[in-house]
């Protein structure tokens, strides 16, 4: 099945509105097998004969309204591992049936622990750079009420600041961002001011227009986060323009807009609807480890308390790179994008087939950190991103990169999920308010927000002066219920099953592989790797072994 899958996509995407005459394709170009002249089905090779290099992104017509990932199977992924349960014992909480109750596990975290003031997460989970793509923009007021209500961090993306079209530039720096000013208060309404943050990414473009001066001088932004990649995509970010005014503007500001809006020809196919977007496109960087180093300093020195670091799935050397010049610039969070998806105009060929997946990164960053550690040297606090949703990868993924003494993955990047979370919130509200919710949806939930939302009643309580779908968006009570409530809720229940009460003592001991591959890639032993070692160990001492001595064996497969 896994293989004819990886053919079938070859030449029938539903990202690009592609599909085949028949479901028996070539298993090796996905075209039919008998491809018919009198065809009026557009499969990849069709429709790029009629649009050419729109076929290579996710359909056009949805850009703003939507977010796009890879749809290949990558032959690993977090289903491969299982989680173990516990009887015998507990960690983080005293093992009396009365406090040991999923309830109290703890599921707040910290990044930034090597620093004077950590930041403290309520839930192991941020959401990664959210940028100048409409999607982002158009829900930013629920993403970043929501990220605050949740205690979490939330990453503005790059390129806010040139694509405002109310921004004011002098010398090329920019001078004032009202888009970017915005995002930020958006964040601060809501924000305890004791969990979480809000940070300002930047790219090569956003370093070029001075924008990290800016976001520390004028909006007192505690947090700066480089950009060198993501995992969906890595030559630069993409946006779609659908005018050639506002195409023009950015050509203006320095972007390389695709094709020439200033070109007669081009804006004469425009107007006669040849086609109807331009695309705006960001620049690559090419890091340096000792110009990075000394970049960190100069903005630790202009004000930022915090440096993050973004990055991709690149090759293997690239990886070990970045985590050498973190570790030399003593950068406070690293983020690991792995492949697959994207929250505006990634290409559809690239998300599929370039970059690392996930666990493969994971792996390989664990690698790096294991070499690190015994060098002595600096290691970075870890987010991984890549395609997660639910609690039991983030459960797998943190266990996993506990190498010894705690996990180094500290928090799950997020940008996807959120996003489907309040665009979903949204949606919903506006057909209650039309009457137009599905029947099914009504008949279980109710009509009302104030009813469907689960967690709306807990968020009155906490803030009775602010008024629930005004001050308070739906989209970000949504937010707040998928991450506080299903996540952190969910996470709790797998904690407890496992007797491990805080994140701290989650372990790779706590998962296990159900296939060799897994083994090979992350070093996780299998189910029976596990079952040979430790089962001798209990029962061929029979008489001498005791609930002490199990617990005693079960922390030495922890070290295992």
């Amino acid at each position: 099945m896994r293989g004819e899958r990886l053919s079938a996509i070859e030449n029938a995407r539903s990202t690009t509105g592609t599909r085949t005459r028949v479901p028996d394709v070539s298993p090796l170009s996905g075209m039919c097998p008998l491809c018919i002249e009198e065809c009026q089905t557009l499969c990849e090779v069709g429709k790029s004969a009629f649009r050419g290099r729109e076929v290579l992104y996710p359909s056009p017509e949805y850009f703003g309204v939507s977010t796009a990932a890879s749809n290949k199977d990558f032959m690993l992924d977090w289903s491969h591992f299982q989680i173990l349960s516990e009887l015998i014992g507990a960690w983080g909480i005293d093992p009396v049936p009365d406090k040991a109750f999923f309830e109290n596990a703890d599921v707040s975290t910290a990044v930034a622990t090597r620093s004077k003031k950590p930041i403290k997460l309520k839930i192991p989970v941020t959401i990664a750079g959210l940028g100048s793509t409409a999607v982002a923009k158009r829900n930013w007021e629920a993403l970043a009420k929501g990220a605050a209500l949740s205690g979490t961090i939330l990453v503005i993306g790059e390129n806010v600041c040139g694509m405002d079209p109310e921004a004011t530039y002098a010398n090329g720096k920019v001078v004032e961002s009202p888009d970017l000013r915005s995002r930020v208060q958006a964040y601060r309404t809501l924000w305890d001011g004791k969990h979480g943050e809000i940070v300002v990414q930047t790219n090569v473009e956003d370093q070029r227009g001075g924008v990290d001066d800016y976001a520390l001088s004028k909006l007192e932004v505690n947090v700066i986060e480089r950009k060198w990649g993501q995992g969906a995509k890595s030559i630069g970010g993409e946006v779609r323009l659908s005018s050639i005014e506002r195409a023009i503007e950015l050509k203006k500001r320095g972007y390389i807009v695709v094709p020439d809006p200033e070109d007669k020809a081009v804006q004469e196919a425009f107007k006669s609807g040849a086609f109807k977007t331009f695309e705006r496109h960001s620049r690559v960087g090419f890091p340096d480890a000792r110009a990075f180093v000394e970049d960190v300093e100069k903005l630790r020195e202009k004000g930022a308390k915090y440096v993050f670091l973004k990055t991709g799935a690149y090759r293997p050397e690239v990886v070990a790179f970045t985590m050498k010049a973190a570790s030399e610039a003593k950068i406070d969070l690293i983020t690991f994008d792995g492949a697959g998806g994207g929250t505006g105009m990634s290409p559809v060929p690239m998300m599929n087939e370039s970059s690392t997946p996930t666990i493969h990164l994971e792996a390989q960053v664990l690698r790096c950190v294991q070499i690190l550690k015994e060098q002595g040297k600096f290691v970075p606090d870890i987010a991984i991103a890549g395609g997660f949703v639910n609690e039991t990868q983030i459960f797998k993924s943190i266990a996993m990169s506990n190498l010894g003494d705690g996990p180094v993955v500290k928090a799950i990047a997020m940008a996807r999920a959120p996003l489907l979370a309040v665009m979903k919130s949204n949606y919903f509200t506006r057909l209650a308010e039309l009457k137009k919710l599905p029947k099914n949806f009504a008949e279980e939930y109710g009509e009302n927000p104030e009813n469907f939302f689960i967690a709306a009643r807990d968020i009155e309580r906490k803030f009775p002066d602010l008024k629930l779908g005004k001050d308070i968006p739906w989209g970000a009570i949504g937010l707040y219920t998928y991450f506080v409530d299903r996540l952190g809720e969910g996470l709790k229940q797998l904690m407890a099953g496992s007797r491990k009460f805080k994140l701290q003592y989650l372990s790779r001991d706590d998962i296990v592989s159900l296939t060799e591959k897994a083994t090979k890639v992350t070093g996780i032993e299998t189910l029976e790797g596990m079952a040979e070692r430790v089962i001798p160990m209990i029962l061929e001492n029979w008489e001498d072994v005791s609930t002490k001595d199990v617990i005693r064996i079960s922390a030495q497969a922890m070290r295992h």
